[in-house]
């Protein structure tokens, strides 16, 4: 950005009553890392970049250092990685008056794209797809629960006999949300205010269960919303006494939660997966688009569900497709096509659930689509009826973090796309996890063995 260009930006702020930033980049977890800037320094950064310690790529969520990563880590020193903001990404914060937002990217030590940096791994992707003719717009739809809880109550109660916000089973439920209108405005209205549109806002089948989806926008700026969304409705239920979950199945009697991505491409301005004169009216992009991401999804599974929890929720009968599957209107597929023969057709991708990384996973659905247009790879058969059921003519997802890391380590597509460095370095935290949930003790195994062995 000119010095011109910062010092106007910064006048208008001031102007605003504007008096302080907040900046800073997400990690490979999908955890927003930054800090409170003055307004003389938000200057700077935006003038040269900053200096932000690489240890957010060299430890896991819990902020617990890696032992085996190569880019950063004792053997480096965790120096600084240079901090690039991206002004477009400037937005007010509702809950703090005279503080603004502004996302940044993550570069090497050469200046080029830092290789754990996620929102340049789907820069890159982009890029690919831009080389094409196409751009992508993608959409993201989150369930979640909530919670009559504040951090010190879920800590102290060791994260069980939570309260959640309301009891029963109520799927579509009229009453819940008026019972909760103040909750519902906040979320709609500062959503609103923080550039992220939502389109439908209501309650899923569970206790204090709720889905959002955000309106549809090119691929980074959706990316950044729904990875602002998590962080912005953390911020609005705590500022209503309440705690939320993105955890793909907080509990195993309960549905878990879905993290949807609708996907459509497009080239001079016409969207190329509407053809209602195809057959089926399925045109060869589409097709082979949905091929190239059946084709990848096994292998790419650790990208799309990124946490040991993510599998909790491959289970029959919950929702989460258990194959490489798709359909037209088809719930159960990993892939649901909608409106095909409408300028609204699209992609639905149904096997990831809320804890993914927007950026992670948008890259490697949109890498493996256009993996899929430029190979021309076709689709198997659609699914018809429950496509999780056993077949031995479709691909099964790994079960497993462990079992999904395996697959992502040999797979040579998944560097094609998305980088060696990316992958080799997104492998080896996914390894570390597994690790660390191995040598776990957990509840179940004590109520299990305690008393009876």
């Amino acid at each position: 950005m000119t010095a011109s260009t910062s010092e106007k930006l910064l006048s208008d702020l001031e102007a605003r009553g504007i008096t302080r930033a907040k900046i800073g980049g997400f990690d490979i977890d999908g955890i927003l890392r930054g800090k409170y800037v003055s307004l003389e320094k938000l200057k700077s950064a935006l003038g040269s970049g900053f200096g932000f310690c690489d240890v957010i790529f060299g430890w896991d969520i819990a902020d617990v250092l890696y032992d085996n990563t190569k880019v950063t880590g004792w053997h480096t020193g965790y120096p600084d990685a240079h901090a690039v903001l991206d002004p477009s990404t400037l937005r007010d914060l509702p809950w703090e008056p005279g503080t603004v937002a502004v996302l940044a990217d993550f570069r090497d030590e050469r200046g080029g794209p830092h290789p754990a940096c996620p929102r340049s791994l789907l820069r890159s992707v982009i890029a690919k797809g831009e080389r094409m003719g196409l751009s992508a717009k993608l959409s993201c739809e989150f369930e979640f629960f909530l919670f009559e809880e504040t951090p010190r109550s879920l800590h102290e109660k060791r994260f069980a006999g939570l309260t959640p916000l309301s009891p029963g089973m109520f799927g579509y439920s009229w009453v819940r949300e008026g019972q909760n209108k103040k909750l519902m405005a906040a979320i709609l209205d500062q959503m609103q205010a923080f550039d992220i549109e939502i389109e439908g806002l209501h309650t899923e089948t569970g206790p204090g269960v709720y889905e959002a989806a955000i309106r549809y926008d090119d691929a980074l700026r959706a990316a950044d919303k729904a990875a602002l969304f998590k962080v912005a409705m953390k911020q609005i239920a705590h500022e209503h006494g309440l705690s939320v979950t993105f955890m793909a199945k907080w509990n195993a009697d309960l549905p878990g939660s879905s993290g949807h991505l609708h996907q459509s491409l497009w080239k001079d301005g016409r969207n190329i997966f509407d053809d209602a004169s195809s057959p089926d009216r399925l045109p060869a992009a589409l097709r082979h688009y949905v091929g190239g991401q059946i084709a990848l999804m096994p292998e790419l599974t650790a990208l799309y569900s990124p946490t040991i929890n993510a599998y909790k929720r491959y289970v029959p009968g919950v929702w989460a497709p258990l194959t490489a599957s798709w359909g037209v209107e088809n719930r159960t597929a990993a892939i649901r096509l909608i409106g095909l023969g409408t300028p609204g057709a699209r992609v639905e991708y149904r096997q990831t659930a809320a804890d993914i990384n927007p950026y992670v996973a948008m890259a490697a659905c949109l890498g493996a689509g256009l993996h899929g247009i430029e190979n021309e790879v076709e689709p198997p058969p659609q699914a018809a009826g429950d496509a999780s059921s056993a077949e031995s003519s479709r691909l099964s997802l790994p079960r497993s973090l462990a079992e999904a890391t395996r697959m992502l380590a040999g797979s040579q597509k998944a560097r094609e796309i998305l980088g060696e460095r990316f992958v080799d370095h997104y492998v080896l935290t996914r390894d570390w996890e597994v690790r660390q949930y191995d040598r776990a003790v957990t509840d179940w195994e004590l109520k299990r063995y305690f008393e009876a062995v």
